[in-house]
């Protein structure tokens, strides 16, 4: 299992999501996608990105002004 992580800080929404669904589409089931973004929308996108993907988020956490989370492919 490999884990990705994706440095999204200074980029808005979408394109977090989209660095996510490009990734995502060359990784296996059951890797992990790790996205650490400060853009405001990140944490409501990124639930609703898994929820239309069917991937599953792990976790969520607030680092200061960003937010970190790990999303299983």
């Amino acid at each position: 299992m490999a884990t990705k992580v994706i440095d999204a800080r200074g980029l808005k929404c979408p394109q977090p999501q989209l660095k996510m669904l490009t990734e995502s589409r060359s990784m296996s089931k059951g890797d992990i996608i790790e996205v650490v973004a400060d853009c405001t929308t990140f944490e409501v996108d990124v639930r609703q990105w898994c929820q239309r993907t069917k991937k599953a988020l792990l976790w969520m956490r607030s680092e200061g002004a960003a937010k970190r989370c790990q999303v299983q492919i």
